[in-house]
């Protein structure tokens, strides 16, 4: 093939994978296998940064095997309706082209999805392919990400999960209704099935590592099966579900498929990147979509839900279904909840540290080591990393306040965002 025509490729399918947010490699120490060295930091076109949950950049290869798809999903730019380029690669050009970025260190790693443009298992057994032949003949140890193609059976997903670090099934809306008005052709019913059989084999795997007989024979005696577990992705502002509706389901797909991550990705209305869309499709919202702070404040409700301990209905009720665009989540909840504060850090066990806002995981840790050899000032926490502009009215430090929450307005006014910069706030410690 032309340089040209691979060229174009690489333009099309990356252009037709950049609104799928659900690929990170956090939870991963890489493919159990084949080795592989790292140099160089150039980034090619379809190359995407990534973070890690240590906050590690990472670059991916971020591109579809194929952008052809039967399905006429309203929100997305590969329906079979839109009027784009189609392309797809084969095997052995998507085999060639990440190995040769790997070696080049353009990239770490392989986030892998496609249309549907056949039946489920079809497309399911070509991205497997692709992953199975990238470890098995190129000798690629790098991270891979596949798409779980809604539809396709267990025994496509149980050997994807052996090539693969991470799958991921999009779950795309909140709710059954959304999926039938915006994407008649996909059932949440099946996506759940799928993420189900996924925590079953992950399941069976773990637990086949953990017998006599795989302990005595050594850890080469049992597969790993997909180590980075399983994402998914939300589409917020295409429907009318609230936060609370959100919140919820990501609360109830955390605790019931154990999920790596859930992400959430702004609708952006289809007409926006594609010169010929129409914007008069009545199933669609007028105007682009929602503020992206309204994205930013889900993720930090989804950090309290993994990381801090918070319940779902602690975070929202139905009474305020929507978070707070103009203060972190954390915050509105302890200015709702100014009973429990404040909180002496010399005496308060991690769980209730971690309920004040301006300590996150990391300072709360280095509070509870520092403090079996002395007593903490309000300085040593400064030193530590908390954040005590917003610290200040919610804890005591030997007895001493820096301000007494005696006027929640005041508080709330002081730390909102009313400039739009909470975009910049950070997804922890907050």
């Amino acid at each position: 093939m032309a340089l040209s025509d691979l060229q174009e490729k690489i333009s099309i399918l990356s252009g037709a994978a950049k609104f799928d947010a659900s690929c990170a490699t956090s939870g991963s120490d890489g493919y159990k296998g084949a080795g592989g060295k790292k140099f160089g930091t150039s980034l090619p076109s379809g190359v995407c940064h990534s973070w890690t949950e240590d906050g590690r950049c990472v670059s991916l290869l971020k591109v579809l095997f194929s952008n052809v798809c039967k399905y006429d999903c309203a929100y997305c730019v590969n329906r079979s309706s839109a009027e784009i380029k189609r392309s797809a690669f084969t095997v052995k050009e998507l085999v060639e082209l990440t190995s040769e970025f790997y070696r080049r260190n353009y990239i770490e790693g392989l986030f892998l999805s496609s249309g549907i443009f056949a039946d489920p298992d079809i497309v399911m057994e070509k991205l497997i392919e692709t992953a199975k032949t990238l470890r098995t003949e190129a000798g690629y140890g790098g991270y891979i990400h596949l798409k779980i193609i809604p539809g396709t059976g267990e025994k496509m997903i149980r050997e994807a999960g052996l090539w693969a670090d991470r799958l991921s099934a999009n779950i795309e809306l909140p709710t059954e209704k959304s999926l039938l008005c915006l994407a008649p052709q996909k059932s949440g019913k099946t996506i759940l099935g799928a993420m189900n059989d996924f925590h079953g084999l992950k399941s069976e795997f773990e637990e086949s590592r953990r017998t006599p007989k795989f302990l005595s024979q050594g850890k080469s005696a049992s597969p790993f099966f997909a180590p980075a577990g399983q994402s998914t992705q939300l589409i917020v502002g295409a429907t009318e579900e609230d936060d609370r509706q959100i919140i919820n389901l990501s609360s109830s797909l955390y605790r019931k498929f154990l999920l790596r991550r859930v992400y959430y990705s702004a609708f952006i209305h289809p007409g926006s990147y594609v010169q010929k869309e129409s914007r008069t499709d009545p199933r669609l919202p007028e105007g682009i979509g929602p503020p992206l702070v309204r994205e930013h404040r889900l993720y930090q409700a989804d950090w309290l839900l993994r990381f801090y301990h918070f319940s779902a209905g602690e975070i929202l009720s139905e009474e305020q279904p929507f978070l707070d665009a103009h203060i972190d989540p954390k915050t509105a909840w302890a200015l709702k909840n100014l009973d429990f504060f404040p909180i002496e850090v010399n005496r308060a066990d991690y769980e209730t540290l971690l309920r004040i806002p301006g300590i996150g995981a990391k300072t709360a840790r280095r509070i509870i080591e520092s403090r079996r050899s002395r007593t903490l000032s309000l300085d040593n926490l400064r030193r530590m990393g908390a954040i005590l502009k917003r610290a200040r009215y919610f804890l005591t430090a030997g007895g001493a306040y820096i301000e007494k929450p005696d006027d929640p307005a005041r508080i709330r006014r002081l730390l909102s965002d009313t400039d739009g910069a909470g975009l910049q706030l950070p997804l922890f410690d907050f």
